[in-house]
């Protein structure tokens, strides 16, 4: 193998393990969310774990987090608005990336 085919796979490896991460940290960044939203719904327990899934689940319908943003606005009403959670979904995603930094 030629020094060009090693970078190359090096690249191709690097590039598969940067989106892995980009995805677990979307992922945590939505469970986050959702625990959040849940706790200004009211909701605790399992109760708030099954809306953090729930939350999760709804990145999947669209690329970007639009969807993500759709259900946690419609589902809190007027009990956060559209700053507030647009900041919170960017403050989450800090932290979410953080806390896979730690656990690697």
């Amino acid at each position: 193998m030629t020094t060009f085919d090693d970078r190359e796979n090096a690249f191709e490896a690097k590039f598969a393990h940067d989106a892995d991460m980009q995805f677990k940290a979307e992922a945590r960044r939505n469970k986050l969310l959702g625990l959040w939203a849940a706790d200004l719904m009211g909701l605790s327990g399992d109760a708030a774990s099954e809306y953090a899934t729930s939350v999760i689940k709804a990145d999947f319908e669209e690329a970007g987090h639009e969807d993500v943003y759709r259900k946690v606005a419609g589902d809190l009403g007027n009990k956060a608005d559209e700053a507030t959670i647009r900041g919170k979904i960017q403050d989450l995603m800090t932290e979410a990336k953080a806390q896979l930094m730690d656990e690697a």
